[in-house]
C-alpha cells in the first residue's frame, strides 16, 4: 500500500512563510525591548559631565537591528587605551552595556520563540 500526498508543496510554502513572518515579528519585538532597555537608567552609560547622555541618545533601532551612532560607542563597550603625548598610560575597561542588554533579553527571546511555536 502506498500513500501519496498531493498539494503539500503549497502547504509547505505557506507554513514556511508563516514561520518566517512569526520569527521576524519575535526578532523585531526583542530588538525593540533591547532598545527600550538601553534608554532606561543603567541601560546605556551616561557621562556625569555637562552634556552627558549623548551615547544613549545615539541609540537607534530599525526592524531587527539595533545599534549606536556615536563614534565612540565601541570604545565604551569594549574598552580603550589611554594615550597622552603619544604614549599609552593606561587602559579603560569596557562597560559592555550592549552585551548586558542582549544577555538580559536572551531568555525573554527564547521564551517568545517557544510561545510562538506553540501557537
Amino acid at each position: 500500500m502506498r500513500i501519496e500526498f498531493i498539494g503539500t508543496e503549497k502547504l509547505e510554502k505557506k507554513l514556511l512563510k508563516k514561520s518566517a513572518t512569526d520569527f521576524q515579528a519575535v526578532a523585531e519585538k526583542n530588538i525593540r525591548d533591547i532598545y527600550t532597555r538601553s534608554q532606561k537608567e543603567g541601560g546605556t552609560p551616561v557621562g556625569d559631565y555637562k552634556g552627558g547622555g549623548q551615547l544613549r541618545k545615539s541609540a537607534r533601532y530599525r526592524g531587527d537591528e539595533m545599534g549606536y551612532t556615536a563614534h565612540y560607542a565601541a570604545h565604551v563597550e569594549y574598552g580603550h587605551r589611554l594615550v597622552r603625548g603619544g604614549r599609552t598610560i593606561g587602559y579603560v575597561p569596557g562597560q559592555y552595556f550592549l552585551k548586558k542588554n542582549v544577555d538580559a533579553q536572551r531568555p525573554i527571546y527564547k521564551q517568545d520563540l517557544i510561545d510562538r511555536l506553540r501557537e
